[in-house]
């Protein structure tokens, strides 16, 4: 059996393996996130993000899969797809989440869709990834609030 690229994604983020996720991005990979109004854009930006990711959420575990084909960011065209349902937990709220893969014509994810249940965890897991990447140096920390040092 070859191992498919869901199957390989899968087990990088659930062995924290950010070296394989790299191999498995385009360059140009876009990232849409529950908790912001614009994607995060670019493989550099975005295994940052899984780097925060992988750090805030607690137990992260997949549970389901499903596939098939969607349109990719309002173009109109079709991209094979798959969808991984997981569930999770971030400061002691339970989140049930998918994510929806699009892939380009090599096999790579072109673009990345997370969507997660419910409100209160969406708010929890926001403040938390947010922390993450301003702790990270990806993001601005808020210019009325202190930095750590």
């Amino acid at each position: 059996m070859t191992t498919t690229t869901t199957d390989r994604f899968r087990t990088a983020v659930e062995t924290g393996d950010l070296a394989v996720l790299d191999d498995l991005f385009t360059d140009d990979i876009r990232f849409y996130s529950p908790v912001t109004f614009t994607p995060f854009e670019g493989k550099a930006m975005v295994l940052g993000l899984f780097g925060v990711l992988l750090r805030t959420f607690e137990g992260f575990h997949y549970i389901g899969r499903f596939d098939g084909t969607s349109a990719t960011s309002g173009d109109g065209d079709e991209a094979p797809s798959e969808i991984l349902l997981f569930r999770a937990g971030v400061d002691g709220k339970d989140i049930h989440g998918i994510d929806l893969l699009h892939f380009d014509d090599t096999g790579r994810i072109k673009e990345f869709t997370v969507m997660v249940r419910p409100q209160s965890a969406v708010q929890t897991l926001g403040k938390a990834v947010f922390a993450g990447l301003v702790a990270a140096g990806l993001a601005p920390a808020p210019a009325d609030r202190p930095t750590a040092p």
